[in-house]
Formats: C-alpha cells, structure tokens, sequence
C-alpha cells in the first residue's frame, strides 16, 4: 500500500515539471493565454472537453494545432458549415469492389477534434458530435465503433456575429467541460506577436507527452483523494445556482431562469484535483474549486431578461456566490 503511495507522490512530481516542460514549449508559439493555456490542459487531464469563446485572430485554432503537437496526439480539423451533414464528420458506409459494405471512417477519429465555429452548423449535425462526446464512441449503420484513446474535443465559437448561426442546444453545452473565453493581448504580449510572425523565424516543437502519458495521468487526477467537505462545497456551489432551490440566494432567484445540473458538481471536483495536481498539491482544497468554478458554471445557468437589463453578466453573479 506504501509503494502504491509513494509511486503515486513521485507521479504527481513528474507531472509538475512535464507540465512547466509543456507551458515552456507552447510558449514558443503562443504568447500570452497562459490562463487558457491552463484551463485547457485540465480539461484534457480531466477527460473533459473545451468550448473556447472568443472574436477572430486570437490564435485559438493555432494553439490547439500546437497542444496537439507537443501532446504527440493525433489531430483533426472539422470546419463547420451551414452544409455540414453528420456523416461528414462520424463517416459513412460505401460498396467496395466486392459489392460489400464498407465504413469510412471520418475525421472524428482522431484524438484531438477541433470544431472550428461549431454554432455555424445546423443543430442535426451539432448533434452528431453528442454520442462521440459522452461515449467516446459512435453508432454508424447499426454498428458501434470505439473512438481512439484520449478523445478531447476543442471547440471555437465567435461570440460577435450571430447571423447564419445557430446556438448550440443546452444538452450540448452541458457535454463542455469548461467554456473558457479567450481575450485580447495586452500591449506588450501584441509587440510580441507581431514581431514573431512578421519575420521568418520557424519554431520546432518537442513532444512533451504521448498518448500513453495523458491516459496514466488522467487516472491518477481521478485516484487523488478528496474530502468530504470540499465535495459538499461543491455540490452546495452547483444547488445555489438554481433559482427553485431553498438554497438559492436572492441575486440567483431574482436573475437567473436556469441553473447548473450534477454534471457541474462532478466536473467542479475532477477539475479541482487536476488545479492541485497542477499547483503540485497531493489533494485539492476549497480554493482548487473556486479557480475551476468560472469556466464551469459560466454556460449552465441561463440569465433572464431582468440580469440583461439591469447589467448583471454571468460572471458576476458567479463571483457573487463564491
């Protein structure tokens, strides 16, 4: 039981210094995001997926091209488009010569899917990606296919233009570990990026990881012990964010139609134990749950027309419950 324990220390060590190893590396790409940078290897860690948020040009189809590079993971890019049909992203099954049917598979096997702009597509084809998401598998003509290990799905929307979109539906949002939103640079970060992709300087990536290491420490983010007080604080966080609750405080009764699911407690705990792991802690504590909180919150509750009139974003009435 000892060795058990202590294999598990020395784990978490490696990991601290894979994940400065990793930081170090995606820096010779990405400036700055170091906070998105963050969110998104959590969510990896935590067998989670990613919806990034943000205008155009701020390199999140490039930082995800690069995770996936230093992460030595296989990598598929998925535009979405008002034609998009769902056979197009699971595959679809063709006569071969010997007049029997055969599967294609499609770019969803893979083990990182970049969904660039999903609202673009119709919700028959956003739907597609539901299965895929939750069972790490799809159904195509009657037959189960298993998708390869890690399966993480990354995607972008554009929160300024809305026409030709179409919203992605509750029941999807809610499969998205985290919604993370994607700012512009300061200054001196923008000096920076221009400065880099307006010479000729080419950057080599290393691998810091494989596919083997992400599986290893995915199981041991979900082995780290956590105590009974810190599930409870989140639980207690995701109940307050539903306004028939007793619990519920008058800000969340007086401003939000819809809240969080259990989903949001389970993600709020993996999410803390991965923050610590990251924080080189043995065990996650009450602040891991606050830093993870935003990201995971942020697209479960739905505001009513009273928060938009009266100026009461969704952060700040997450940032008043904690």
């Amino acid at each position: 039981m000892e060795s058990t324990a202590t294999s598990d220390v020395k784990a978490v060590d490696e990991f601290v210094v894979k994940y400065e190893a990793f930081k170090k590396e995606i820096g010779k790409v990405i400036v700055g995001q170091d906070q998105v940078i963050k969110d998104v290897l959590i969510s990896i860690f935590s067998r989670g997926h990613c919806l990034l948020v943000g205008v155009p040009g701020l390199a999140k189809t490039l930082l995800v091209n690069t995770i996936a590079q230093v992460l030595g993971l296989d990598f598929n890019r998925i535009q979405f488009t008002p034609d998009l049909m769902p056979s197009d992203i699971i595959g679809s099954e063709i006569l071969d010569e010997t007049k029997q049917f055969k599967f294609i598979k499609g770019p969803l096997f893979a083990n990182i899917i970049l969904a660039d702009e999903i609202n673009r597509t119709p919700p028959k084809t956003q739907s597609a990606l539901l299965e895929a998401m939750q069972e790490r598998s799809i159904t195509a003509a009657g037959k189960r296919y298993e998708l390869g290990k890690p399966f993480f799905v990354l995607a972008t929307q554009n929160p300024i233009e809305q026409e030709g979109t179409y919203p992605l539906p509750e029941a999807q949002l809610d499969r998205f570990m985290f919604n993370i939103w994607v700012d512009y640079p300061t200054f001196e970060e923008e000096l920076n990026i221009v400065k880099n992709t307006t010479s000729q300087v080419s950057v080599s990536l290393d691998n810091v990881m494989n596919a083997e290491d992400i599986l290893f420490y995915q199981d041991l983010v979900r082995k780290i012990p956590v105590t009974d007080n810190l599930v409870e604080y989140a639980v207690s966080l995701v109940s307050k964010t539903r306004p028939d609750n007793s619990r519920a405080p008058e800000i969340v009764q007086k401003y939000i139609s819809w809240g969080a699911g259990p989903r949001a407690s389970q993600y709020l705990v993996v999410g803390a134990k991965c923050h610590a792991l990251l924080s080189g802690k043995y065990s996650p504590d009450i602040e891991d749950v606050r830093a993870v909180a935003q990201p995971i919150l942020r697209h479960r509750m739905v505001r009513n027309y009273k928060a938009e009139a009266d100026g009461y974003s969704i952060g700040k009435i997450i940032n008043e419950l904690l």
